[in-house]
Order: C-alpha cells, then sequence, then structure tokens
C-alpha cells in the first residue's frame, strides 16, 4: 500500500458528480490493408487474453487513516473496463465525438482500478477508435501521452501487449541510502523545504499583489468574469480538430514566437470571435492557465507547475493579441527559469490557495483565478500502430471545473497538433463554433504576421531567429480532407 502524493490526492478530494477529474486520450486507426473484416475481433480477442494488469492499472484508491493509498485490487475483472461499442449510423466523426462526450461525462468507479477503455468501431472505410480515459490522480497527461506512445509500436508488424498490460521501463531511481538515520533524514527535511519555502513566500506575495501587476506581468484574480466562469453539470460536450504542425512552426518563425505562444493565440483568437457572437466580451483580457510539466527521471504521478498568460481578447488585431501572448509567457517563464523544480510547484499550489473558497462559496463566478486552462502537451514523433494498425489522429479528452467550464488542450502526434475542447454542456452552449473560430482565427493571425513580414515591421520579443515566409501548408481536419486553405465547416464535435 502506497500512499498518494498531495498533488495526487488533490484530485480525488475535488472530485464530485458534476466535476470527474479524469483525463483520456482519443486515439483513430486505419485497420492494415490485409487485416480482413474480422480484424477488430482478432484484436479485441487479443487484448482480452492479457487478463492481469500491471502497476498502476492495477491500483485502486482506499482510504486509511484519513490518508489516500494505492492499493493492488486482487479482484480485478478485465471485462469491466474494457469494453467494445459501435457507433450509430452514418458513423461519422461527429457521433464518435458525441459517444465520447456522454462517456467523458460518468464518474470513474473508486472501488476499482480508475481507468477505462473503449473500442468503438463504426466509422467509415474500417476505421475505429480507442477511448481510455484514467482517472487524473493517477497519471497527469503528459505521462499518460508517454505510456500510450510506449505501448504502441513503430513497426507494423511488431505486436505489443495493451496499455494495462504492458511493462514500462522502470524510472531511474536517485540513489539512497539502505536505512537513512536521524539526521539524514533531518538534512533532506531541510534541504527540501529550503526548496520550497521560497516558492511558497513567492505564490502567497503573487496572490497578495494581485492588483499591483506591472506592466506584462500577469497575477491571480485579474481575470474577468466570463461566461466560462460559472458552474457545471455533469453532462460534457467535447470538439476536436488537428493542424498541420509545420504550418503552426512556419508560422512561429516568421512572427518570432514560440509554437506555445502560437497556439495561444491562435485559442485567444478563437476565443475572442466565440465570446462576441454570444454578446458576452469583457473589455479585459482573458486569463489563461497553463500548465508546466516539471517531471525529471526520477519523479512519479503529478508534477506540474503553472503560469498565466495574457490573451489579449479585448484587442482585435492579431498582432497585438500575439505580442500580449509573448510579453505575458516570456515574463513568468523567465521567473519559472530562476525556480528549482520543488520550488516551481510549492509556487504553483500556493498561487491556487484563493480558488478553493471562491468556488466553495460562488465568489469565482465574479472574481475568477483565470477564465480557462490551455494545455499543450507534447506527444510521440513517430508514426505508431497497434497491432497493425496505423494511428492516424489523437485528440485530448480534458477536465472542465467548477467556474471553469472550458478546458482547450493540444497534443502533438507527428507532423499534427490535435486540438481538445472539452466543455460543460449547460455552460457552453455550440461549442463546434470554436472549431471554425479557431480556423478564421489561424488564417487571420497568417495574414497579419507574413503581411507584416513583407512591410519589414519589427517582431514581437522572442529567443526565435526570423526564418523566411513559408509556403503555404494545409490543415487537417478530423475528416481528413485536405484543402487549400484552412478547413472551414468541416468540423467535428458534439451536437
Amino acid at each position: 500500500m502506497k500512499p498518494l502524493s498531495p498533488a495526487d490526492a488533490m484530485f480525488l478530494l475535488m472530485e464530485t458528480r458534476n466535476q470527474p477529474m479524469h483525463v483520456a486520450g482519443l486515439n483513430i486507426f486505419t485497420p492494415p490493408a490485409r487485416g480482413g473484416e474480422d480484424y477488430l475481433e482478432m484484436m479485441e480477442t487479443k487484448w482480452r487474453s492479457y487478463t492481469k494488469a500491471l502497476a498502476p492499472f492495477n491500483q485502486r484508491p482506499v482510504l486509511r487513516m484519513g490518508v489516500w493509498c494505492w492499493e493492488e485490487d486482487k479482484d480485478f475483472e478485465l471485462d469491466y473496463h474494457l469494453r467494445r461499442l459501435a457507433l450509430p449510423r452514418p458513423g461519422r466523426i461527429r457521433e464518435l465525438l458525441a459517444i465520447v462526450a456522454r462517456l467523458h461525462g460518468n464518474l470513474l468507479d473508486r472501488n476499482r482500478p480508475l481507468w477505462e477503455t473503449y473500442i468503438i468501431e463504426g466509422l467509415p472505410g474500417g476505421r475505429f477508435a480507442v477511448y481510455c480515459k484514467i482517472h487524473h490522480a493517477l497519471i497527469d497527461g503528459v505521462t499518460g501521452n508517454k505510456m500510450m506512445a510506449q505501448s504502441l509500436a513503430t513497426d507494423a508488424k511488431d505486436n505489443r501487449a495493451p496499455l494495462w498490460a504492458f511493462e514500462f521501463p522502470k524510472r531511474t531511481a536517485k540513489p539512497r541510502t539502505a536505512a537513512p538515520g536521524l539526521i539524514t533524514g533531518v538534512i533532506n527535511a531541510v534541504r527540501v523545504g529550503k526548496e520550497i519555502l521560497p516558492g511558497i513566500g513567492s505564490g502567497l506575495w503573487d496572490v497578495v499583489r494581485s492588483s499591483q501587476a506591472h506592466g506584462d506581468e500577469v497575477l491571480p484574480l485579474q481575470a474577468p468574469p466570463t461566461l466560462f466562469n460559472v458552474d457545471i453539470s455533469a453532462s460534457r460536450r467535447f470538439a476536436a480538430q488537428s493542424y498541420s504542425l509545420k504550418r503552426l512552426k512556419t508560422l512561429g518563425e516568421a512572427s518570432g514566437a514560440t509554437v506555445n505562444d502560437i497556439t495561444l493565440a491562435i485559442c485567444a483568437g478563437a476565443l475572442r470571435k466565440y465570446l462576441l457572437a454570444q454578446n458576452a466580451l469583457p473589455k479585459k483580457p482573458l486569463i489563461a492557465m497553463v500548465p508546466v510539466s516539471l517531471h525529471d527521471a526520477t519523479t512519479h504521478g503529478n508534477q506540474v507547475g503553472m503560469l498565466l498568460a495574457n490573451l489579449g481578447t479585448n484587442v482585435a488585431d492579431p498582432l497585438k493579441r500575439l505580442d500580449s501572448v509573448v510579453k505575458s509567457t516570456t515574463i513568468a517563464k523567465n521567473r519559472l527559469m530562476k525556480m528549482s523544480r520543488l520550488e516551481k510547484m510549492a509556487h504553483s499550489m500556493v498561487m491556487m490557495v484563493p480558488a478553493a473558497p471562491l468556488m466553495i462559496s460562488g465568489g469565482a463566478r465574479n472574481h475568477p483565478m483565470f477564465n480557462v486552462v490551455i494545455s499543450n502537451v507534447p506527444g510521440p514523433k513517430d508514426t505508431l500502430f497497434l497491432n497493425g494498425a496505423r494511428l492516424d489522429e489523437v485528440y485530448p479528452v480534458s477536465i472542465p471545473t467548477a467556474y471553469m467550464a472550458l478546458n482547450i488542450t493540444i497534443t502533438g502526434y507527428g507532423d499534427t497538433l490535435g486540438f481538445g475542447y472539452t466543455a460543460c454542456r449547460r455552460s457552453v452552449p455550440n461549442l463546434q463554433r470554436m472549431l471554425n473560430y479557431t480556423d478564421e482565427s489561424i488564417t487571420e493571425l497568417e495574414s497579419a504576421v507574413y503581411g507584416r513580414a513583407k512591410t519589414g515591421l519589427p517582431k514581437p520579443a522572442s529567443t526565435l531567429k526570423a526564418k523566411k515566409s513559408p509556403r503555404a501548408v494545409t490543415a487537417k481536419v478530423t475528416t481528413v480532407k485536405k484543402v487549400a486553405k484552412p478547413a472551414k465547416g468541416k468540423s467535428a464535435t458534439t451536437k
């Protein structure tokens, strides 16, 4: 029995019926050409032969003397965790994402290991999908992506065990004495304290001085109230679309911004358009919380820090929005770079301290810590295969929370970036429009950036060097149709 870390236990403590705390991945595959009509049957049969789950997929949460611990499930039943579904006709991406949205709103059973996997058939051309959801207390998004990639193969002929039965490489542990004594324990405690205390202090100071930010710096409690900052229901909407990574990289190179800043600016433009259409755009800019992975070779569980970004949604000029993003994230990243890993974690956790009382009291409606979470999770670069089936598309499905009804998560796979929009069904209407607005936001940013390159205007501050303006690169959408311009109208979303 192993106690959960405070960060992992927090996800169990925060969970309610309206606020499930699991993350998920939606992977879409094309079966091998010689797989035949019974390919999916054969694959499912093979998966079901792996009846024994390995850690962490065999562990369930138990409460012992007020402390959450992981305990091996001696009565593990694969049939409960592995399920198969068929899409209703006509079997479009729209129907797939509608099913994913319904599945994502359901809580995981805490009497069992906190994960479920669904094989979903019925897509055109014999394609199928795998939707896997795992509690955030068990793994975070970065770890989940790495585990998914390791359980798949780079060779179509290589057949590997499924995720729950795959033997992942063990992490290299830091050297430790066999039986550390009292003096060693005190020394370690002092060392950790010296790292954590500065982070606690700086985090508290940021909260206290939230009304005294200087220049482009962003602090907690500066975000305006929006229609996203409301209480939520248990039902979900999910929309997804993917874009060429090369397209966004060349846009970043031409503008002098990083790919992360480009994706934030794209989301900012889409959010501005969405709120304008709802007649709900605030005069102040939206603030995004951007998770930052703090993993190293020896860490387990959730190891995440955070920074705050000014999305510049109060201005119509896409270049000015990008400039707001670049300046605010540069300041935040420079601060984090000066901190140790433990100091970053402490700083980020303390900055979130006001969130709990604001959520409980309802004060977060008028005084949100931030408006939206936008996360960019790195993914595998190589083309991957599942028992010969080629992995075509990867989409993250994340966590809306009370007074944070929309989550945008972006993940990389090969030469694409998959955008996943997860929202409360009741609080965020017409989520599918975000996909069209994302297309339009990219087009506007490209026109502005490449237009400025021709006129010789300066670029926003960045560590990247400018390169020549790129030629047009097509966007890949979930309908797998390619066009010469950014996709419009062919959006994938729940109804």
